[in-house]
């Protein structure tokens, strides 16, 4: 089954010098086991709560999984903010698919569960993004690099941190934006009109995020 393009690009910027890398909220699998295809990490783990999904996913990989994939994937039905990583292996944690305020949630149980291991992380919010990047300046990591996916008439930021990289992140990003491109004055505008929406709720919080993004209007 062909990737979406927003999982493709994910895993376009996946590197390929981890020990293990964790596929986290995977729902059907898709984007583990391309990366188990290209032979990205020596183990695969494929992470998420709902039993009929994970029980499936298994089934899937017991019956298409190559000999020499055997043994380099395995299938978590638990709490993405459970993970236990190897603390003498070198991982990736990507998550995906989920809302910025649960997604905040799993990295701060994470990090904070997992004080002495090497993590990275690939994030891609379906909204909130400020809010996720807003946490992601507060841990020992850096920017590698960012990205603006279209997909279906919907944005996806794609922000992958490292603890190898001292480059800041900042909260509304800045390699990403291509501001000749429609698509991404379109994303702006639709940010924009969010932001001033929530003025309503809090003004005092949402009147500098507007003004950050509508600088970039301008």
């Amino acid at each position: 089954m062909a990737l979406s393009k927003r999982l493709s690009a994910i895993v376009d910027v996946v590197d390929s010098g981890y020990d293990e890398i964790w596929d986290c909220c995977c729902d059907h699998g898709l984007l583990g086991i391309e990366l188990l295809q290209q032979d990205k990490a020596q183990l695969i783990h494929f992470v998420d709560i709902v039993p009929e999904l994970m029980q499936a996913l298994n089934d899937k990989l017991e019956r298409f999984c190559n000999e020499e994939q055997r043994g380099r994937w395995q299938v978590h039905c638990q709490d993405v903010a459970a993970i236990t990583p190897d603390p003498q292996k070198r991982h990736l944690v990507i998550i995906a698919g989920v809302g910025g305020e649960l997604l905040v949630q799993f990295l701060a149980k994470i990090v904070s569960q997992n004080p002495n291991t090497y993590i990275d992380f690939i994030v891609c919010p379906v909204h909130h993004s400020y809010h996720v990047r807003s946490y992601l300046q507060t841990l020992q990591l850096g920017l590698v690099s960012e990205q603006l996916v279209c997909e279906n008439k919907r944005f996806y930021e794609i922000i992958v941190m490292s603890a190898s990289s001292s480059q800041l992140i900042t909260r509304i990003g800045q390699q990403m934006w291509q501001l000749t491109s429609k698509e991404h004055q379109a994303y702006l505008k639709q940010l924009c009109a969010h932001y001033q929406r929530m003025l309503n709720q809090d003004a005092d919080y949402y009147q500098p995020v507007l003004e950050q993004y509508s600088a970039l209007l301008s």
